[in-house]
């Protein structure tokens, strides 16, 4: 049955699979999700949930020519088995393997990139209307999450594209928020009737029949307002229809034969479709069904127990949770915020001490800023939890709203550089750029858990305006001491060159100096704790005695900090061998951090290799 699905001919993938052929197909295909995705760790509870809605699809669409737009791309994983990559999936989100979110140069299938949610409907739109414009014909799916709805962009896009009067379905895979539009035993019967096969079949040639002529078309214009007007009376209109939408739903979307009858009649209707799907996250294995918020993102476990293979220890996420746990606790200004991550971020600490002061504005981190620039407007002291790769969506309501009054907000800028896995569209990679763009910003990098925490109580309890603490994904490593209060400080002496860093990279310096050592190289490492605004003054003395600089940080080259500071040594008119050691220009691949950091010369043998090759030694 795979060779099936790894083949392509001209029309949908699973065309010519009966019901019986697809269904067991369904029980293949989560069987291997959970082995595989054990093995590479990943979203899993939404892609199980997620595993007829995909082979419908694939039955009815042909997703080489249709175009196929995810929202955020966490339930692709049966996309990715249908469409060639089966045998690949032991290499999701490894190192030179394939993607955990849809990726355009890497199938055809794959239609849009995804990573971000809420931008699907607003795409599809785009496709749609360019479909038009250039006279193709194909069809344009949008599916989303019920989460993603949470976010203002989905409603932008669900207002317009409502109004396209053109084909687009958008599939709302709903698996978890109460979003369905009518509730009650009469909203009940009229769902179930507007879905029956004989209903659709009649109201699709009633259609084409009343259309043929003038008249024909004027007593179904009128039929139809009648219709409506009956259907309003009886029950209130869902949203999506007063968007525009031909609302139809909601359906089981693990009721494989009636999905794909539904599919296949929304593909004919010429104009905007929304199809309401509900879903069970999780479904099919069972400690995801039971626990699916433990099982969206996963690292390795043992697929029998569930369990992960290696228990996740302490983090300097957990640390910021705890930390602002006890600092509300004892000050009632304090509180917060979250956009839809309170685990990931650890803010379960504070929700747990102080629920009443704890807030989740869903995926809406503009929303967030602003949210938090009126609470700091009325004396509050508001703490943001977000990725650093979120915080980008919220840079207009960080200038507008908090930097032109100065107002005091705190940002935890949690996954701050390189986070591995998830690749391009989540590593925190830019933070570094457009936070220094901020008038009246401070930045601060901690290095280890207590320059975390007391970096974190400074920021709430002591500085003004708005200030950023960012920190990585995951563990402190070498470096655990509290370097003090100052802006920069000198971690090691040294005469031949100086090693400039912040943030956990100063593990990194800290061994290239080392093998630096073995080379009869004295480096001095200088580890920044305040990234904007910038005080070159250590470095810069440290210059001055070595003649030589490196510095080392995980974000992208422009507007990285070593530019920063070359510039500040060019004005003080001190003359260095200098090498800028960062991401680069481009966007970074997902993998493993040990082998990303190679390839970017992050690593401490890369770091220590430049430096030789700076100081003419290489």
């Amino acid at each position: 049955m795979d060779s099936k699905t790894q083949e392509h001919t001209s029309g949908p993938l699973l065309a010519g699979y009966s019901d019986r052929e697809c269904i067991q197909l369904c029980g293949e295909l989560r069987r291997e999700l959970v082995e595989d995705v054990a093995q590479t760790g990943g979203h899993l509870a939404s892609n199980l949930g997620a595993v007829e809605l995909t082979v419908a699809i694939h039955r009815v669409f042909d997703t080489s020519r249709d175009r196929l737009v995810f929202d955020v791309g966490h339930q692709c994983y049966p996309h990715k088995m249908l469409t060639g990559r089966r045998e690949q999936m032991d290499t999701l989100r490894q190192y030179g393997g394939i993607a955990g979110f849809p990726k355009p140069k890497e199938s055809v299938h794959d239609a849009f990139i995804a990573g971000h949610a809420s931008n699907s409907v607003a795409v599809a739109l785009g496709m749609a209307r360019a479909r038009t414009m250039m006279g193709e014909d194909y069809k344009v799916l949008a599916l989303i999450g019920d989460g993603a709805l949470t976010g203002g962009l989905a409603y932008e896009g669900l207002s317009n594209a409502g109004d396209c009067g053109q084909q687009l379905l958008v599939i709302l895979n709903d698996n978890g928020m109460s979003i369905t539009p009518n509730v009650g035993a009469v909203a009940d019967h009229l769902a179930k009737q507007r879905l029956k096969p004989q209903y659709l079949t009649f109201k699709r040639h009633y259609r084409r029949i009343m259309n043929a002529t003038w008249l024909s078309r004027k007593v179904y214009s009128f039929t139809h307002r009648m219709k409506q007007a009956l259907k309003q009376s009886l029950l209130p209109c869902s949203m999506f229809e007063n968007m525009g939408f031909n609302y139809m739903g909601p359906v089981d979307g693990h009721d494989l034969h009636h999905l794909t009858q539904i599919l296949r009649y929304a593909r004919e209707v010429n104009e905007p479709v929304l199809l309401h799907v509900k879903t069970k996250k999780g479904k099919g294995y069972l400690p995801a069904e039971e626990n699916p918020d433990a099982f969206h993102g996963v690292s390795p476990f043992d697929p029998l127990t569930g369990k992960a293979k290696k228990p996740s220890g302490e983090n300097f996420s957990a640390v910021f949770g705890r930390t602002l746990a006890r600092l509300g606790k004892s000050d009632r200004r304090i509180c917060a915020m979250t956009a839809a991550m309170m685990s990931g971020t650890g803010l379960e600490h504070f929700q747990a001490a102080c629920p009443e002061r704890f807030f989740d504005v869903g995926i809406a981190e503009g929303c967030a800023v602003s949210m938090a620039a009126g609470m700091a407007k009325e004396g509050a002291i508001p703490v943001f939890a977000v990725y650093s790769t979120f915080l980008q969506r919220s840079y207009d309501m960080l200038l507008h709203d908090a930097a032109i009054d100065h107002l005091h907000l705190v940002l935890g800028v949690d996954r701050a550089g390189l986070v591995g896995e998830d690749g391009e569209t989540h590593h925190g990679v830019f933070d570094v750029a457009y936070l220094d763009s901020v008038p009246g910003m401070t930045v601060l990098a901690p290095s280890s858990y207590v320059e975390l925490e007391r970096m974190l109580e400074e920021a709430v309890l002591h500085m003004e305006g708005p200030v950023a603490i960012r920190y990585p994904r995951g563990t402190e490593g070498a470096y655990k001491e509290d370097s003090g209060t100052q802006a920069a400080v000198v971690l090691r002496d040294g005469k031949d060159i100086t090693l400039v860093s912040y943030g956990i990279e100063v593990n990194d310096v800290l061994e290239a100096a080392r093998i630096l050592s073995e080379h009869g190289v004295e480096a001095e490492i200088v580890k920044l704790n305040v990234l904007t605004p910038l005080e070159p003054g250590v470095a810069a003395k440290s210059v001055r005695k070595t003649g030589a600089l490196l510095v080392a940080e995980d974000c992208m080259a422009e507007g990285c900090v070593g530019q920063r500071l070359a510039a500040a040594l060019e004005e003080k008119q001190i003359s260095a061998r200098v090498c800028l050691l960062n991401c680069g220009t481009e966007f970074v691949p997902h993998g493993a951090l040990n082998f990303l950091k190679r390839d970017l010369n992050l690593d401490g043998e890369g770091i220590a290799r430049k430096a030789l090759e700076v100081l003419g030694r290489g």
